[in-house]
């Protein structure tokens, strides 16, 4: 096997690594999903993470997904979604031309940038979207200091 390198790669020396360690990771994805029938590549669901100056909203993507089916659990630092995705089509019987569309369970653990109030936290759902409002914990909260003349 030749490696013919044309040009420097941009961002730096650890560019080309990280771009070797996403092939491997593309290559083994490819490799496991035979092993794992059901197993696709990828998260889910997909998650977006926002900070504002007093919480943090945590948005993901559940289409299909009834929300009596989803459980939250939060601690100071990490947020977990569970929930199953059931199948709404004509079940193992059916003579599928294409299935792309995955369900059964899932569970997803997010880390979170600061601790949070667990008592405080708030969720929706609205057209397939889960919105999850994080009150941040008051320690982490930014003060403003009052300078005091003398």
């Amino acid at each position: 096997m030749a490696i013919i390198r044309l040009h420097q790669p941009l961002g730096g020396p650890f560019a080309e690594l990280d771009r070797i360690r996403r092939e491997f990771d593309r290559l083994f994805d490819e490799f496991t999903s035979g092993f794992f029938p059901g197993e696709r590549s990828g998260v889910f669901p997909p998650v977006n993470v926002y900070e504002g100056k007093e919480h943090y909203l945590l948005t993901a993507e559940l289409p299909g997904v009834d929300p009596s089916d989803v459980e939250i659990t939060v601690t100071e630092d990490s947020l977990t979604i569970r929930g199953e995705r059931k199948p709404d089509d004509g079940g193992e019987s059916a003579n599928y031309h294409r299935r792309e569309r995955g369900s059964g369970t899932f569970r997803r653990v997010i880390t979170l940038p600061d601790k949070v109030n667990p008592d405080k936290v708030e969720a929706t759902s609205r057209r397939g979207i889960l919105y999850v409002r994080l009150p941040k914990a008051e320690e982490v909260k930014p003060r403003q200091i009052q300078i005091k003349s003398a």
